[in-house]
C-alpha cells in the first residue's frame, strides 16, 4: 500500500486527525470533542489527559475510515491550539495541574503590572514581536510554578517540564523520549527571541520562568522523534511536521509568497499575513510571529487575532439557546434582510489584536421591540467578519498596500452569507479552498517535506480553490455599516 500522512490536529474544542494520500487528499478523517472546564470566571482549562485521549480516538477514527493501519502511515504532522501551557513531571509525565488554555484570562491582573514599566513593554515587543498579555503561555507558566504547591522549587530541581500543546503531543508520542517545541509554538510564548529564533535569558528573568523546565526549539518539517508506545500507532513512525494552528492554516493554504494572507474562523477568528524572511514589526496593533521554519530559513507573518469568533454562535446556541446547532444560523441569518441595526461584538474573552483591550466585554447594540432572534443571529455573523475586517485593515497599514485576496478555512468558513459579508465590509475577494481542512492539510504537508516525501512545489500543485467571494457592497453602504460597527467598539471598550 503506498504511503499516507497523517495530521494530528489538537483543537480547542476537539481533536480531529487527517489522513492523506501523498497527492494532498483527504482520505479518512475523525473529530473527537474536548470538554473544557471554567473554574472560575473568565478563566478556561483542559484536562491534559482528556486531551490525549481524544487524540487517540481521532487517529484511530481517521485511519479507520481511510480503510488503513497504522503501519501504513509513512509520516505524523501536528498542529495544536497556540498558547494553551502545560506543566508535567518529567519521570511520570503526569501533568501538576489543568492545563491553561490560551483563551483564560486569570493573568490578566499579572500582565497589567508588568506593563507598568514602558522599558519592559517596549524590550518585550522587540524581542517576541508580541503584546503582553495574559493570551499568551509565559504568564501561564509562572502561574502555575506559583499557585501548584512546591512546583517551583521542583521546576528548579530540573523535576518539571513545559509545552505547549505540541510539546506535550509529542512527548506522549514518544514516551517521553522527546521534550520539544516547534519553532511557530515558541514564538507564542513571550519567551523566545524572534529573530534568533532561541529561548531569551532577559525574558526569562522578566517572566520569572527558569530556564531548565523549557523544550528544545525545533524547525517546523523535519524529523524530531518517532512513535514509542503510543498504543493506537505503532512504533517507529517519524514525527516530521509541527506547527500552530494558525501558521499550519497558512501553509496549508499556499501563502509561500510575501503578501499572501489567509484568515481561519474557528473558536477564534485569525488572519495571518506572509511578510517574508524578516520580522517585522506592527504599527497598528498587529504581532509579529514565526509561520514557519525549514531547514535553516525562517518564514515571519504579521498576525491579528480575535478572541471570539465560532464560539459566539456556540454561545448563540449553549447560553441563550437562539439556535440548536451551529449551523442553523445561516438559515436562520437569511431570514431577515438586514440586522435592522442590531450590532454584536463578540467581545466574550476580552478584544484581541488591534486593539488589546483585556476587560472589554462583548456588547449588542441596536435592540429595539421589532428585534428578534434572527436580527441577532445575523449580527453575530455580521460581528466576525467586523473583527477581521479590522485585522485586514490593519495589516493593509502595515505592509503599505491593500489586501487584494483572502484565503479562508475553518469551521465558519462554509458559511456563505458570512463570507459574502466579508468580502463586502473589507472590500476584498474571498477564496475558499477545495478542502477547508487547511490547518490538518497543513501540518501534513510540513510532515512530508521533513520526511522528504515531496517539497514546497508539491504543496502549491496540491492546492486549489472552490469559491469566491467578490465584493459586491457599493462605498457608501460599506461605510455606514463600519459606522455603526465603529460605535458599538466605543460602547464595548473598557476605558477611553
Amino acid at each position: 500500500m503506498p504511503p499516507h500522512l497523517l495530521a494530528i490536529d489538537q483543537g480547542t474544542t476537539g481533536s480531529t486527525a487527517l489522513v492523506l494520500g501523498l497527492d494532498g487528499r483527504t482520505l479518512g478523517r475523525a473529530t473527537s470533542e474536548l470538554p473544557q472546564h471554567f473554574p472560575k470566571p473568565g478563566w478556561v482549562s483542559h484536562d491534559p489527559r482528556e486531551v490525549w485521549s481524544s487524540v487517540g480516538a481521532s487517529v484511530s477514527g481517521a485511519l479507520h475510515a481511510a480503510g488503513i493501519e497504522g503501519r501504513d502511515v509513512a509520516a505524523v504532522g501536528i498542529t495544536n491550539q497556540r498558547e494553551t501551557t502545560v506543566v508535567w513531571d518529567r519521570k511520570t509525565r503526569a501533568p501538576i495541574d489543568l492545563a491553561i488554555v490560551w483563551q483564560c484570562r486569570r493573568t490578566a491582573d499579572v500582565c497589567d503590572e508588568i506593563k507598568r514599566d514602558a522599558h519592559v513593554v517596549a524590550r518585550v515587543r522587540e524581542k517576541t514581536g508580541l503584546v503582553i498579555d495574559a493570551y499568551f503561555s509565559a504568564t501561564k507558566i509562572g502561574w502555575l510554578l506559583d499557585h501548584v504547591p512546591g512546583a517551583r522549587a521542583r521546576a528548579s530541581a530540573g523535576e518539571l517540564a513545559f509545552g505547549t500543546i505540541d510539546s506535550f503531543l509529542v512527548s506522549e508520542l514518544t514516551s517521553g523520549a522527546v521534550h520539544a517545541i516547534d519553532v511557530t509554538n515558541a514564538s507564542r510564548t513571550l519567551l523566545m527571541n524572534l529573530a534568533r529564533c532561541e529561548w531569551d535569558p532577559e525574558l526569562l528573568t522578566t517572566f520569572d520562568v527558569p530556564a531548565g523546565i523549557l523544550p528544545t526549539i525545533v524547525s517546523s518539517a523535519g524529523i524530531v522523534g518517532r512513535t514509542r508506545g503510543a498504543g493506537f500507532l505503532p512504533d517507529g513512525i517519524p514525527i516530521a511536521g509541527i506547527a500552530g494552528d494558525q501558521q499550519a492554516a497558512l501553509f496549508g493554504q499556499a501563502c509561500f509568497d510575501e503578501g499572501d494572507a489567509k484568515c481561519t474562523y474557528g473558536t477564534g477568528a485569525f488572519a495571518l499575513m506572509n511578510i517574508g524572511d524578516r520580522p517585522l514589526l506592527s504599527d497598528h496593533g498587529l504581532v509579529t510571529t514565526a509561520a514557519w521554519r525549514i531547514g535553516d530559513r525562517t518564514t515571519y507573518a504579521l498576525e491579528g487575532s480575535a478572541f471570539v469568533a465560532g464560539a459566539a454562535v456556540q454561545w448563540l446556541r449553549d447560553g441563550l439557546g437562539i439556535i440548536q446547532r451551529a449551523s442553523d444560523i445561516e438559515a436562520l441569518a437569511r431570514s431577515v434582510p438586514s440586522s435592522e441595526g442590531v450590532a454584536f461584538v463578540p467581545a466574550l474573552a476580552g478584544l484581541g489584536a488591534p486593539h488589546w483591550d483585556q476587560a472589554a466585554r462583548g456588547t449588542i447594540t441596536g435592540l429595539t421591540r421589532g428585534t428578534h432572534a434572527a436580527h441577532i443571529a445575523r449580527a453575530t455573523l455580521e460581528g466576525i467578519a467586523f473583527e477581521v475586517r479590522d485585522l485586514l485593515d490593519a495589516m493593509a497599514k502595515d505592509a503599505g498596500r491593500p489586501i487584494g485576496r483572502l484565503r479562508v478555512d475553518g469551521g465558519a468558513a462554509a458559511n456563505d452569507l458570512l463570507m459574502q459579508f466579508q468580502a463586502d465590509v473589507a472590500d476584498v475577494t474571498v477564496e475558499r479552498p477545495t478542502d477547508v481542512e487547511s490547518t490538518g492539510r497543513g501540518a501534513a504537508m510540513l510532515a512530508g517535506i521533513g520526511a522528504g516525501l515531496f517539497d514546497l512545489a508539491g504543496v502549491r500543485r496540491a492546492y486549489g480553490v472552490a469559491s469566491r467571494f467578490a465584493p459586491s457592497m457599493d462605498s457608501a453602504e460599506r461605510a455606514a455599516h463600519l459606522a455603526r460597527w465603529d460605535d458599538a467598539l466605543r460602547r464595548t471598550r473598557s476605558g477611553p
